[in-house]
């Protein structure tokens, strides 16, 4: 078996608006179990950033420790990249983000990473809204060490060594709801059609977007009994509404009564096939979806899709008041005061 991909790509490759193929967004060649739902997931940040026209010098991958955070080696090869410590994603994403505000950051971590160890730097990082998607890979397990339970793995479930989990799961939505997360969402690695328009809008979110994204181990949790696993998953599985993502350009506007369907045709040229849900589903109100997330944890269901949205959200660099240049390019004449605005700052505090 080789690891080395071939680098010839045919003349003809469909190409984005900037000039990239899709093969241009690719990494290394994964060396994860065949069947895992982390390579899916990497295969929809990929299709995303394809599709969106990223320029891949304009976005950094930052992530933790575990089976989940060795991913940002198999896509986006030509972007920047930090495998920080088990857990402290958060931190250097917030150093690298109030240094240079013009790239996107895409934060990938695990549910060990994020729910375990991590669990206070995800919470910090949540309530500051630092601008970046935070992508949970959430498997129920530590695949690295054997497969484990993880914080994230519900009561009752089943391990593949037999043993049944005693202990409640942390769940990292309604956490987020709970702290005041401006981004929510969920979905499952196996359901790309829902997930790449949910990254594609987390990307375009001022603020911090979560997506959890539940991804089966093959290897170690997606035996009988696992709640974690694709046949439970894809049998519990309940969706908020179908998802698409229409990048800002001139509005377009349609006009359908409740509970009908139509075809909408976007900007190029596509069609989008579009059914109003009942008017009782609203992703802006964030009570309403905590109750139903506690609903669906009631009923035994996997409520995926877009839970929460702040159309109102301030990331932190608003917060922080911080100037229009990022901080990595202040050269030193704008960073020294004069005397005049030293005096007027000392009598500020007089």
């Amino acid at each position: 078996m080789t690891y080395v991909k071939p680098t010839f790509r045919h003349p003809k490759l469909a190409r984005n608006k900037i000039g990239f193929a899709k093969a241009d967004y690719e990494g290394a060649i994964s060396t994860l179990c065949a069947g895992c739902g982390h390579d899916s997931i990497s295969g929809a940040i990929i299709q995303a950033c394809y599709e969106m026209a990223i320029e891949p010098h304009k976005l950094a991958k930052i992530s933790g420790i575990g089976c989940s955070s060795k991913t940002p080696t198999y896509f986006l090869g030509n972007s920047h990249g930090f495998n920080s410590v088990h857990g402290r994603m958060p931190s250097v994403a917030t150093g690298a983000n109030l240094a240079n505000k013009d790239l996107i950051y895409l934060g990938v971590s695990g549910d060990g990473d994020t729910a375990s160890i991590g669990v206070g730097q995800f919470c910090h990082v949540l309530r500051r809204n630092l601008n970046m998607v935070y992508v949970v890979m959430n498997n129920g397990c530590y695949g690295l060490t054997k497969g484990q339970d993880s914080a994230t793995a519900d009561v009752g479930s089943i391990s593949k060594a037999g043993s049944n989990n005693p202990f409640e799961p942390i769940d990292l939505v309604g956490l987020a709801l709970e702290l005041g997360a401006t981004f929510v969402a969920r979905s499952f690695s196996g359901d790309k059609t829902q997930l790449v328009p949910l990254i594609k809008a987390a990307m375009s979110h001022p603020g911090f977007a979560l997506l959890d994204v539940l991804s089966p181990c093959v290897t170690f949790n997606n035996n009988v009994g696992s709640t974690k696993s694709y046949t439970y998953i894809r049998e519990h599985l309940a969706a908020t509404a179908t998802m698409d993502f229409v990048p800002e350009e001139q509005e377009i506007t349609v006009d359908y009564a409740e509970g009908k369907s139509t075809s909408v045709v976007m900007h190029d040229g596509s069609l989008v096939q579009l059914h109003k849900l009942s008017p009782h589903w609203d992703p802006t109100n964030r009570r309403s979806a905590m109750e139903r997330v506690q609903q669906a944890k009631q009923d035994g269901e996997v409520l995926t899709g877009l839970l929460y949205l702040d159309p109102d959200s301030q990331e932190l660099h608003d917060t922080l008041d911080t100037v229009d240049e990022p901080l990595n390019t202040l050269r030193e004449a704008p960073l020294i005061p004069t005397a005049e605005a030293l005096d007027k700052i000392n009598e500020s505090f007089r």
